[in-house]
């Protein structure tokens, strides 16, 4: 019998940020504590842009953003904010999201599947992704379970479970 695999990988639905994006410039061109700051979030190339005319206001875009993410089901570990600076009279926030593990990280993530997994269990860094295979599903499953458990700094998704 073939071994079970799945992939361990950290993507984000462009759509669905999207999304959230455009249910967030409307509830900030609604809202009456938003009235006449210049408040407003877009794209601006691969980053998103919110601006205001103070740094409290900017924050607050920032938090209504997150708010909508996470109603869709985006992890804010995805979400990758800077500080507000100071641009003329607006105060500007950018915002990253974060696609692909890293190779430090998913050096991590094999090595906490190695010490702490079932044995038989090998994990193999692919790219931006990892891949586990074990000959019981039921290891798979435990090793999901310890993964979903610990505190990483990125988003993980488990995806081509086979």
């Amino acid at each position: 019998m073939a071994d079970s695999s799945f992939d361990i990988v950290s993507k984000v639905e462009r759509q669905e940020v999207d999304n959230a994006l455009n249910q967030a410039g409307k509830e900030i061109s609604q809202r009456y504590d938003f009235k006449g700051v210049g408040a407003s979030i877009s794209w601006s190339g691969d980053k998103i842009l919110m601006e205001a005319n103070s740094e409290d206001r900017v924050n607050a875009v920032l938090d209504v953003f997150q708010s909508k993410l996470i109603k869709r089901g985006i992890s804010l570990k995805a979400l990758d904010a800077g500080e507000p600076q100071l641009s003329g009279k607006e105060y500007k926030l950018f915002a990253e999201i974060k696609e692909g593990i890293s190779q430090e990280n998913a050096k991590k993530v094999a090595k906490l599947i190695r010490d702490e997994g079932p044995k038989g269990v090998k994990a193999q860094v692919q790219g931006e992704e990892l891949r586990v295979s074990s000959k019981s599903r039921d290891d798979l499953q435990t090793v999901i379970n310890l993964l979903k458990g610990q505190d990483f700094d990125f988003a993980l998704q488990f995806v081509n479970y086979r």
